[in-house]
């Protein structure tokens, strides 16, 4: 079947300013336009104007038969034919060009390719495949989010963990420990630590492995509302940068320990005295509990 399409262009022009036989002369603006379009329908070379405005045939014309035209195009294309294996589902008809369905699946409907008419574009086993390649990837994005939720549980679980140890830690249900009272919190320090432990270099609490550690378990954590190391590096005049970065060092090294290195470092006559009035003014009277079993230590040897 010889295409419309070739006729249109195969047909002499009207116009000799407008080579596009899509586009006619407007003598008003003196530029070519578009010719008007329509489903079902090819326009006419130069809108069926010459350059004069003489009319010579309509702007349009119908669609010939076995041709159609959805408006994607200025003419009208051939019907597509169903290749082997397939009937047709529904006819071309002017503005709808052929569709097929594969005689062993009724009902499903392929797409045709108008330029080659060797068979659908796509096949089942086609749409299958790249199926396939899409499940791939999305079940490893899937197993990574999982991945990623388990190990922020696990350290989650690890610091909540660290919180619960102390609460069940023996050393502060054994002998010789004794909670301050509220009449012992409002006492000088002196009444809750001895002038020895008092006037002891701070040195003493980073040498005293007990007790260096019960204060880690006691002022490392961050709990809303209660004073912690940082509180306290803010007290030493630590900045916020490095109070930052050391607690980010958290799971290598104590950010207490590493204040109170820092401590001793730069101010070397720094008793136990000058720590137990900082962590009274953090109102932190269970450390300076701790504090007190120094004194302890002391009177076994």
């Amino acid at each position: 079947m010889t295409s419309t399409l070739s006729d249109c262009q195969e047909t002499m022009g009207l116009s000799d300013k407008c080579p596009d036989l899509k586009t006619r002369w407007d003598r008003i603006l003196e530029v070519c336009v578009p010719c008007p379009r329509k489903p079902g329908h090819e326009v006419n070379p130069n809108c069926g104007f010459d350059d004069y405005g003489g009319r010579h045939a309509p702007p349009i014309t119908p669609c010939k038969p076995d041709t159609f035209n959805d408006d994607s195009s200025a003419y009208c294309k051939p019907c597509a034919l169903c290749p082997h294996g397939f009937i047709i589902s529904s006819p071309c008809n002017s503005t709808i060009d052929t569709k097929c369905e594969e005689t062993r699946h009724p009902g499903t409907e392929v797409p045709v390719n108008n330029q080659t008419s060797q068979g659908p574009t796509s096949s089942p086993n086609a749409t299958s495949f790249h199926s396939a390649l899409w499940t791939v990837p999305l079940a490893i994005l899937v197993m990574v989010v999982v991945f990623s939720a388990y190990i922020f549980y696990m350290k989650r679980k690890k610091g909540q963990n660290t919180v619960m140890n102390y609460s069940r830690r023996s050393s502060y249900i054994k002998a010789g420990f004794t909670p301050l009272s509220a009449e012992a919190l409002n006492n000088d320090l002196k009444d809750v630590l001895s002038p020895n432990v008092m006037s002891a270099p701070l040195q003493t609490v980073l040498d005293n492995l007990d007790v260096l550690e019960d204060l880690v378990i006691l002022l490392d954590p961050e709990s809303h509302g209660v004073k912690n190391t940082k509180h306290l590096a803010s007290h030493c005049s630590f900045t916020s940068t490095w109070i930052t970065y050391t607690y980010s060092m958290k799971d290598s090294k104590s950010p207490l320990k590493a204040v109170l290195e820092g401590v001793t470092s730069r101010h070397p006559d720094w008793t136990v005295g000058h720590l137990a009035k900082l962590l009274r003014q953090m109102e932190r009277n269970d450390a300076i509990a701790v504090l007190a079993k120094i004194r302890l230590s002391e009177m076994d040897v």
